[in-house]
């Protein structure tokens, strides 16, 4: 299911971020020094359930302390920092593999239980559960006389 036709969720045009790892664009992250860094848009998967949504989310790199999860007037915002990790005595000959962050961000309908958000992360993909909010159950309304 491509993101433009989720039935709960859509994603935001803004913050920017680029449209592939190979971006050459460095931005600053929310929060991040004011050292440049690149700024990766995470690939996403999402399933629908009986119960909700699924989201998958690509954060290769990204630890447990590098991740910040938000929801803030109905944005669910993801945020993975990853670090560099050589050696301090080595001296790079070759390198391809480019050290940035990741940022994604999607807006949430109000079918979604902000309350009952649940996410975990392993091996660098991260699961988010969107629980459907419950429905209100039908009721009679008392009327009273003036």
């Amino acid at each position: 299911m491509n993101d433009d036709q989720l039935p709960v969720t859509q994603p935001t045009t803004s913050p920017p971020v680029s449209s592939a790892a190979k971006d050459e664009t460095a931005l600053t992250a929310p929060g991040a020094a004011a050292t440049p860094r690149l700024l990766f848009n995470p690939p996403i998967d999402i399933y629908e359930t009986t119960d909700g949504l699924v989201l998958y989310a690509d954060l290769p790199g990204v630890t447990l302390e590098g991740l910040d999860l938000q929801i803030q007037d109905n944005r669910l915002t993801l945020y993975g920092r990853v670090m560099k990790h050589d050696p301090p005595e080595a001296v790079a000959v070759h390198s391809e593999y480019q050290v940035g962050d990741f940022l994604r961000s999607f807006i949430l309908s109000d079918e979604v239980d902000h309350d009952r958000i649940q996410a975990k992360l392993s091996n660098g993909v991260l699961r988010v559960e969107l629980p459907r909010a419950p429905r209100a159950k039908p009721r009679r309304i008392e009327v009273s006389r003036e």
